[in-house]
């Protein structure tokens, strides 16, 4: 996003888990200069979007030896003030609560961006983050569409920025172990990973347009998505939008499978040691209610991969039994024996179903968010990196084009772009708010 499109200009038109977790630094590799603060030096953040994961971050932030909320933002004047006070009662220091992020990226004493906000603004929040010369964690997914995955990388890598991708699994101890030995070969040469997500959601119902409520911002809600009016539900099952129903309409959202299916694959990939697919299949549908959903509710993706390796992916929105007896789990099978991972633990089968070994461990985001802010005082690439988290971002991407346009994609092993397919390629990036298209 161009730094080019001030700030302000945009402002006219919208109205001590401590050293256990410092310590859990787990892959940080070497990466170039990033002028890194000193292990002593206190972090200030600042949060964008926090009625629901940004408010968890907020707390898990909070918890972080020598690290301070500066900035809460968010567009609901309700949930800014209620978090505001929540963060004050926490902290010594008086953090400052504002409706538009950008005012916090012109304050030279805020070192990090925390993206909590819905899917469409990660991406450009991201970008605006790092060049404004701040460090971003950004949540999951990493981007609304695959073209500002790759912008994101071009970001952080020319602001010498340290980006974070919420994928907390790759900082569970319990979860490095586990990939760890399957790399080692403990359950022989692995060829195949299932992954699956289950829950039970209502319907939407149909949507009505309706004034927003006046304690919302709607224009900045939208922010780099063209405008659309406001809608409420027409059922008692909840909003139709705001907060939390945006997931299931493709202008601001990418279904379960950039939702939860993100945490899963990003799992499988790192297990699997793959990165972009040769052909994508998908399967399933919307089915279970007559709603204005747009995303699939039943979805089954699989992604082939160089060197004879596969990824299944099964998101079921409406039934809450699940496999192995897990409602969210990635199983590994290799020729020597198979490793089922939960939530935060795994266990280990050999060739005769018998389970053999076991990890379990916390699964506490701190460990993730400690060893974000170790590369920013000590430098190196964090575990969850952008480049990382965009390549998993992208099998979500190439999973939902695969439904809308409902065919197989072939996929160019090199970079992960669609081959010979134009309408494939036409959902490659988005429509913008005129004045937001991304830039870096």
């Amino acid at each position: 996003m161009s730094r080019s499109l001030d700030r302000r200009c945009f402002l006219e038109t919208s109205a001590a888990a401590g050293a256990a977790f410092a310590a859990g630094s787990y892959f940080v590799s070497e990466s170039p200069a990033q002028q890194p603060k000193s292990a002593g030096d206190k972090v200030v953040v600042a949060i964008m979007g926090v009625n629901g994961r940004g408010g968890e971050l907020s707390n898990a932030y909070m918890s972080q030896p020598n690290c301070e909320i500066g900035y809460v933002c968010d567009v609901d004047e309700n949930v800014l003030n209620r978090v505001v006070k929540l963060v004050s009662d926490k902290q010594q220091r008086q953090t400052k609560g504002i409706g538009d992020f950008r005012r916090a990226l012109d304050d030279k004493s805020i070192d990090v961006l925390v993206v909590a906000a819905p899917n469409h603004w990660h991406a450009p929040a991201t970008i605006l983050g790092c060049s404004a010369g701040k460090h971003v964690y950004c949540e999951k997914p990493a981007c609304h569409n695959p073209r500002e995955g790759e912008l994101q990388i071009e970001a952080a890598r020319k602001n010498n920025r340290v980006v974070q991708l919420g994928t907390q699994r790759r900082s569970m101890p319990a979860m490095v172990e586990g990939i760890q030995k399957i790399h080692a070969g403990e359950i022989g040469r692995v060829l195949y990973c299932r992954a699956w997500y289950r829950n039970t959601r209502p319907s939407i119902g149909h949507g009505k347009v309706a004034p927003p409520p006046s304690n919302l911002d709607w224009t900045l809600w939208q922010g780099p998505a063209p405008d659309r009016p406001y809608m409420v539900s027409d059922t008692k099952a909840g909003n139709f939008i705001v907060p939390y129903n945006w997931h299931w309409h493709w202008h601001w959202g990418n279904g379960e499978l950039g939702n939860n299916g993100i945490h899963a694959l990003d799992v499988a990939r790192w297990g699997l040691a793959v990165d972009y697919p040769i052909r994508v299949t998908s399967g399933g549908g919307k089915y279970r209610h007559d709603d204005d959903q747009e995303t699939p509710d039943t979805h089954l993706v699989t992604y082939n991969f160089p060197g004879g390796k596969s990824i299944q992916w099964e998101g079921l929105s409406w039934s809450p039994h699940g496999i192995d007896g897990n409602g969210f789990g990635i199983c590994f099978f290799g020729d020597k024996g198979t490793m089922s991972f939960d939530g935060s633990g795994y266990k280990t089968f050999d060739m005769k179903d018998k389970e053999i070994g076991q990890g379990t461990g916390s699964g506490d985001v701190r460990h993730h968010i400690a060893n974000f802010l170790t590369c920013i005082r000590g430098g190196g690439r964090p575990n969850a990196d952008i480049a990382e988290g965009v390549k998993s971002t992208l099998l979500c991407h190439l999973g939902n084009i695969a439904h809308r346009v409902n065919r197989v994609l072939t996929i160019n092993e090199k970079d992960g772009h669609i081959v010979n397919d134009k309408e494939a390629m036409d959902l490659w990036s988005r429509d913008y708010r005129p004045g937001w298209e991304p830039k870096v």
